[in-house]
């Protein structure tokens, strides 16, 4: 029994690390491109440093590996990370332009991209006759416009007193708020093909670690020749003993950890699951301000958390219906299979 609660229980534990370590990112990042650092290199030197964190793992776990790496493997790894390089430059570059406030509240819009995906895929099924997928797709809808109140909607302080000062969703002009809005819009995309992608893959490709450490070589590379092209001052590429360094390190090692994690929840719970944390890091960053940052606790906030809950839990009920179904199902196929010699043997007698 207490197996099978750490069973069910690791993948929520492992999707929350993953939002924290994300929010973190995000916020160091700015920081770290505040100070002059270039978006670019700092993916650049992030995905360099996640290859060489996977790729001793990769060597290891290769040993006991059963799966040949073949061409056409590759080229699906090369194209996942050609997604994931075109995802992170607009990660780092809409957080250049916006905040991460507006960073996380984008990345809600994943859960919808990714459902929308999943079902054109069938990847998920949706039957409106059945409780469980009235339950998913409610949730899903509920879990973003949760997001969206914790972004927009203040109401009357809870929290420590209000600055007067404008909030760090607005600290930039409008022109920079249209276009790292865009840039964040074009991230949701691309993060659902990811998520939709790569669970393809590992359908083929079970080997995580393998793939992780392909993904890894492939987006560095792809992240030097768009550096390259768009940093031509080469004292850009220097990087100093100060938050620039704590970046590019950070951002390395989460990359690295963050990779394998969401790959093995993907393989292990689908890419709905994975994409149904996104509108949960707004709540983390919206605690993280409050604790470290002083930053005001509003009454929306904590009803959009709420109303985020409700529908996450919607959906992960929905899940585990539609999962208990598929093993009712799975049973009934596998006794009727065993009985039918039997009726066979007794009419012929």
């Amino acid at each position: 029994m207490m197996s099978m609660c750490v069973e069910k229980a690791l993948p929520f534990v492992l999707m929350v690390f993953v939002i924290l370590s994300q929010v973190t990112n995000l916020i160091v990042s700015k920081m770290a491109m505040s100070r002059g650092l270039s978006s670019f290199i700092l993916a650049l030197y992030g995905d360099l440093l996640a290859t060489l964190i996977s790729l001793p793992f990769a060597f290891i776990f290769s040993r006991s590996n059963n799966f040949p790496v073949t061409f056409a493997v590759l080229c699906k790894i090369f194209l996942l990370a050609l997604v994931g390089c075109v995802g992170q430059i607009c990660e780092f570059a809409g957080t250049k332009y916006g905040s991460p406030t507006l960073a996380t509240a984008m990345l809600n819009l994943v859960p919808g991209f990714t459902f929308v995906l999943a079902l054109i895929l069938r990847m998920e099924t949706v039957n409106w006759r059945s409780s469980s997928s009235h339950a998913k797709t409610i949730g899903t809808l509920v879990s973003i416009a949760g997001a969206f109140v914790v972004t927009f909607y203040n109401g009357p302080p809870i929290l420590n007193k209000p600055s007067s000062l404008p909030t760090l969703l607005f600290l930039f002009t409008q022109q920079s708020w249209i276009l790292g809005a865009f840039l964040l819009a074009i991230l949701a995309l691309s993060t659902a093909i990811w998520y939709t992608f790569q669970a393809a893959i590992l359908k083929v490709y079970p080997a995580k670690m393998i793939v992780c450490c392909f993904y890894c070589l492939f987006l560095t590379i792809q992240s030097a020749l768009v550096s390259l092209l768009t940093v031509r001052d080469w004292s850009a590429w220097k990087i100093h003993r100060d938050i620039t360094l704590f970046a590019v390190l950070f951002s390395g090692c989460t990359t690295a950890i963050r990779l394998y994690l969401i790959s093995w929840c993907i393989g292990k719970e689908g890419p709905l699951f994975v994409s149904m944390f996104k509108p949960l890091a707004i709540v983390v960053s919206a605690v993280v301000g409050v604790i470290w940052f002083s930053d005001t606790l509003y009454l929306g906030s904590i009803i959009g958390g709420v109303i985020i809950v409700v529908g996450f839990y919607a959906v992960m009920w929905g899940k585990s219906k539609e999962n208990i179904t598929k093993v009712e199902t799975l049973r009934n196929s596998a006794s009727s299979s065993q009985n039918a010699p039997l009726l066979q043997v007794h009419t012929q007698n």
